[in-house]
Parts: C-alpha cells; sequence; structure tokens
C-alpha cells in the first residue's frame, strides 16, 4: 500500500524531508555510513523455505509495503524481484526501535535482521529481531505499487520502473545473458573480442547520418561511430584472422519502436572465408544462443512463432521481388524502364536512383512484411551495398544476404570487398551522391583503402543488431523496452 495517499506528491516529498530533518536532529544517520553484512538471499529464502525455517538471517531491501501500526505490523521488504514479509513488533525489537519503524516510508532502504518462519496463511516471511534504516527515500513510489504503467515516465525513470515493475528486471538480465551467449559462442570458435575507437574522423561503414562532433585540442571535428566495419576490416589486414566486437554505435535517425540513436551492435570478421561461410556462422550462433537462453529454438513473438531450429529460408532479391510484386529485375536493364514499373505501381523514387536503388524500393514495398520466419535474403545490387565484393556471376549485383524475421532486418553480411582500386571507386560514387543529397552516403576513407593496398585477404563479416534479437528473445514490441535508458526527447 502507498503511504499518504490522501496528500499531493509535494505534501508527501515534504513530509518525507520533516522525517529527514528529525533524524539528523537526533543524531541519526538517514544514509547510513557502515556496512550491513547480509548473509542470505532473500530469493533462496522464497523458494527453499524449509531450509531457513527458525534460523536466523540478515537480509536488506526496500520496504514496499506496511501494515498494521499497534504494537505489531507487518512489511513487506523487496529486494530486485523478490518480495518477503517481515512481520515487526514492539516486544521483539524494543520500544524505542520500534518507534522509529513507524515513522519509516513506503520506498525506505532498510536491514533487517530476524528468524525465519510460515504464517498461519503458509506465508514464509522473518520474525524481526533488529531493523535499521540505511537510506531514506525522499520521492514517493508511484501510486499503489507495481502500478507504473505510463511508458513515458517508465522509460525517463528506468530505476522507478524496475522498483515498481520488478519483472521488468527479467529483460535486462536475459539480455546480459544473450550477449553473455554470444560472446562464448566466438571465443570457443577462435574469434578475438577487441575494441575499436568510438570517435571517427571519417564516417564510413553503413548508410547513416552521423553525430558530429569537435575536438578542441585537435582543433578537428570527428564522428560518433556509425559502425564497427572499416577498423575491424583493418585489423584483418594486419593478421588478426578471426575478430569481433560488441559495442554501440550512434546514427542520427529518428525514434520510432525499432530505432534508437545509440544501440548495439555485434561484427565479426574471418580471414579466408565467404558469404557463405557467413551465413552457417549466423545461422549457427542465433540458434545456439536461443538454445542457451529460452531452452528452445521456438519462440512466440507478438502472437507469431518464429522457428529458429528448421534450417533457415533462402531467396534472391530478385527473386522475392518477382513473387511479392509481380516484377522480374533480372528483365530490366534501363533505368528508364526501371522508373517507369515504378511509377506503375506507385515506387515514389529520386532522381539519384539507378536500377538498383529502385528494385530495393520494391523490396522494402513489397517484401520485407512478408518475411516472418528466419529468412536469408540474398543478391543485393551494388548501388546500395558499397563495401560489398561483386557477384562474379551477375553483373551488377555483389555477395551479400540480409536476414530478415518477422519483417526486420536483424543481420547484414558480405563477402568483404577486398579490391582498393574497386573500393576507391565505390567510396568515389558515394561522394557523387552526397553532392546529390544523400546525407547517408559513405565518405572516402583514404586510411581504410591505404590498408586494402596492403593487402586483406578473402574475408567474410556479418554485423547483428542485439537489440533487435533481444527484442525477439524477449517478446517486446519496442526497442525501448529492451534499452535501460533509451533516447528520450528533454522535458519542457
Amino acid at each position: 500500500m502507498s503511504d499518504t495517499p490522501q496528500l499531493d506528491l509535494s505534501e508527501q516529498q515534504q513530509i518525507r524531508r520533516d522525517k529527514l530533518t528529525e533524524l539528523v536532529n537526533s543524531g541519526k544517520n538517514p544514509f547510513l555510513h557502515t556496512k550491513f553484512d547480509i548473509d542470505s538471499c532473500t530469493f533462496d529464502i522464497i523458494e527453499n523455505p524449509d531450509n531457513y525455517l527458525e534460523k536466523k538471517v540478515s537480509i536488506a531491501g526496500r520496504i514496499t509495503a506496511k501494515r498494521g501500526m499497534g504494537k505489531a505490523g507487518f512489511a513487506d521488504l523487496t529486494s530486485g524481484p523478490t518480495r518477503i514479509q517481515l512481520y515487526v513488533k514492539k516486544d521483539n525489537v524494543g520500544e524505542e526501535v520500534y518507534d522509529e519503524y513507524k515513522k519509516f516510508d513506503i520506498g525506505d532502504i532498510v536491514g533487517v535482521t530476524g528468524e525465519v518462519f510460515v504464517t498461519h496463511a503458509g506465508e514464509t516471511s522473518v520474525k524481526v529481531e533488529s531493523i535499521v534504516l540505511l537510506a531514506k527515500s525522499l520521492h514517493p513510489l508511484p501510486e499503489k505499487f507495481h502500478g507504473l504503467s505510463d511508458t513515458d515516465t517508465r522509460y525517463r525513470q528506468r530505476y522507478v520502473d524496475l522498483i515498481a515493475n520488478p519483472e521488468v528486471k527479467d529483460a535486462f538480465v536475459k539480455r546480459s545473458l544473450i550477449i553473455r551467449e554470444m560472446r562464448r559462442y566466438l571465443d570457443d570458435s577462435g574469434f578475438l573480442e577487441v575494441e575499436t575507437p568510438t570517435l571517427h574522423a571519417v564516417a564510413g561503414g553503413a548508410a547513416a547520418r552521423p553525430f558530429i562532433t569537435h575536438h578542441n585540442s585537435l582543433g578537428v571535428d570527428l564522428n560518433l561511430r556509425i559502425s564497427l566495419e572499416l577498423y575491424l576490416k583493418r585489423l584483418i589486414v594486419g593478421g588478426f584472422d578471426k575478430v569481433y566486437e560488441i559495442g554501440r554505435v550512434f546514427r542520427n535517425e529518428g525514434l520510432d519502436t525499432r530505432h534508437n540513436p545509440e544501440f548495439t551492435l555485434m561484427e565479426l570478421y574471418q580471414a579466408y572465408t565467404n558469404l557463405d561461410g557467413m551465413m552457417e556462422l549466423c545461422e549457427n550462433l542465433i540458434r545456439e544462443v536461443a538454445t542457451k537462453v529460452l531452452g528452445t529454438t521456438k519462440l512466440t513473438y507478438a502472437e507469431t512463432e518464429l522457428d529458429f531450429g528448421a534450417p533457415f529460408a533462402k531467396m534472391s532479391m530478385t527473386e522475392a521481388v518477382k513473387q511479392h510484386s509481380g516484377v522480374d529485375f533480372d528483365e530490366i536493364k534501363e533505368l528508364s524502364d526501371a522508373r517507369n514499373i515504378a511509377k506503375e505501381h506507385h515506387i515514389e523514387y529520386e532522381d539519384r536512383h539507378k536500377v538498383g536503388d529502385i528494385l530495393n524500393l520494391f523490396f522494402e514495398t513489397y517484401v520485407e512484411d512478408k518475411l516472418v520466419q528466419p529468412t536469408f535474403i540474398t543478391g543485393h545490387p551494388i548501388e546500395i551495398s558499397p563495401l560489398a565484393k561483386k557477384d562474379p556471376n551477375k553483373e551488377g549485383y555483389v555477395e551479400r544476404f540480409e536476414l530478415f524475421v518477422f519483417g526486420r532486418e536483424l543481420a547484414n553480411a558480405f563477402s568483404e570487398l577486398n579490391d582498393p582500386i574497386d573500393q576507391r571507386a565505390r567510396f568515389a560514387s558515394q561522394m557523387e551522391l552526397k553532392a546529390a543529397g544523400d546525407d547517408e552516403a559513405n565518405d572516402i576513407d583514404e586510411d581504410f583503402i591505404t590498408a586494402l593496398e596492403y593487402g586483406m585477404p578473402p574475408t567474410g563479416g556479418i554485423g547483428i543488431g542485439i537489440d533487435r534479437l533481444i527484442m525477439f528473445f524477449t517478446d517486446a514490441q519496442s526497442i525501448r523496452d529492451v534499452l535501460l535508458f533509451p533516447t528520450m526527447k528533454p522535458l519542457g
């Protein structure tokens, strides 16, 4: 139950500050300096009460409810996701301590020592022998505990969300487990985890608008990284045959249920392999993580069963577009024809768009939302793939795949372009696009081209969006539900 529900927030806060002042004036520290020794886990007590019956325990946590104010009362102590009942009686703790306890507020953090017992109602509880205030709560918890439902407040004040809705913690525990299992799988496969710069002189490796900052000492502008790719491939040049990084990247784009300006990406690169090797690794990695963390490869997302255990489907982009729109881009060679077909299908394009760009617009319009079960889409046009190796069997296309699940891109992989002459030409084309108004086009990274000129072995690379994977594994409908502190528009 919430305390003083008849008062507004400011009045409740004032009452708590008055109690704080009273404590200080009486010589008591409302934010205890001394260590409180905890010898038992609240979760274990609740899960295995027979192991603790009639045993003395020391536990700590937050008071989340109080009942009864005579010579005895009950309180709920919450530690993490676990709640345990406290039985506080004046005869057991003494009159002075009991008078102090009566002034405790919902939200105060306390340390408790007492004996475990089970009430007549069958509830595991602690008969309190001593209780001490460890930290005073000056801000009331949300009205009706477990009742914080306003999403804006939940995201802005995640600390309150975790207090009021302890089940929210489960998704973030699972997030940690997913990342841990990804690391374990890659480490066991011989990959080396590395760290690369967050500040880049040239923003590259993805089609995205960067955040720009200024380094005062050097007097230069720098970009927050939009990708991990180009530095990791420099390491392949340097002789690291298997590397990966899990880290934050930053893209200056809008916010919605699938996008946050900063998010977590895993990228790996392996020498002496290609797209087929990446496809096998991607499928095995995701399947292994699902098995280890969820105990199954079948899961429900948005009331739809997703099967990560069955072999992932595979089709080319042109095949998928033909299947769902009836348009065969293998037969379209001229830009004028592509534009006419786009107009017939009410697909809006820009003057800078070429045939491959228009193919991709058809894919986004007609295909993406149809790809529910895990599906590899291969054979991307070269116009949208400046860092992938050309397909030797199909002019104008590259060796690339994207993994789609539930209509969303989850992974992106290439046979990496290692021809420095071709790479320079691709970057030059990107610069032309930027000059034509494409803010997401790549800049020329001269140092990266220099690295390629020293020679990069045939290499496969893949990037997986960690947040989207976690969304699927936790049935989260918004990326904000899997980010502890998502980006929010400032108040006021």
